[in-house]
């Protein structure tokens, strides 16, 4: 049986550079817990594959964990085809794949 969790977060963007835009949203603390707590294989950055499901758009992708959360990054196609904008709350279903 594998891990899933569901939440509610708000997008932000994170800008590298001038020409660079990534947009994130971040896992809650206590579900980032629960996740950096199962034992996993090493993945580089110590990111953890996933499928991610946002309305009626589903990927796989991998989160990255941060200080205290882990992140998950929402490619363009994603947010083209869910009008997601920065600031937008947004319901998150994630599933462990590891």
């Amino acid at each position: 049986m594998s891990e899933e969790y569901r939440f509610t977060a708000v997008v932000y963007r994170w800008e590298e550079r001038a020409t660079d835009s990534w947009f994130f949203v971040d896992v809650p603390e206590d579900l980032s817990e629960e996740i950096r707590d199962r034992p996993r294989m090493p993945r580089g950055f110590g990111s953890v594959r996933v499928s991610a499901t946002i309305g009626g758009t589903t990927w796989r992708t991998s989160i990255f964990p941060g200080r205290a959360r882990y992140s998950l990054p929402l490619k363009r196609a994603v947010r083209d085809a869910e009008g997601i904008e920065p600031g937008e709350a947004i319901d998150v279903h994630i599933q462990m794949l590891e």
